[in-house]
């Protein structure tokens, strides 16, 4: 069967009202949003670290701390979004810049 015939299969057309999924900015924004308290704790525990003589801080070891620290349960608390604070943190912190490594972006 040719494709343009293929089209026209019950199924197959494009429903204009259907939303996108989120993306994982849009995720995150909504989860920083209805969470200041995990960013502010970030901040704290890079702080913490850095004063008890860390040279280096990992995001996904300050998630695990936050999440020992906090009622089980607490959804959203996940490492999608350790890159996403560690930008944040960087760029209100730009002093830690040495301390706290990014990879390289794979999207916009």
């Amino acid at each position: 069967m040719p494709i343009p015939a293929q089209q026209n299969l019950p199924g197959l057309r494009s429903f204009p009202h259907a939303r996108k999924p989120p993306t994982l900015a849009e995720q995150f924004a909504d989860f920083d949003r209805e969470h200041p308290w995990v960013y502010a704790a970030l901040e704290r525990l890079v702080s913490q670290r850095l004063a008890s003589g860390a040279r280096r801080v990992g995001m996904k070891a300050l998630f695990e701390t936050l999440r020992w620290r906090h009622p089980y349960g607490m959804k959203g608390l996940n490492n999608n979004y350790t890159a996403f604070y560690a930008r944040q943190l960087l760029a209100d912190h730009p002093e830690w810049t040495p301390v706290i490594e990014l990879r390289r972006r794979r999207t916009p």
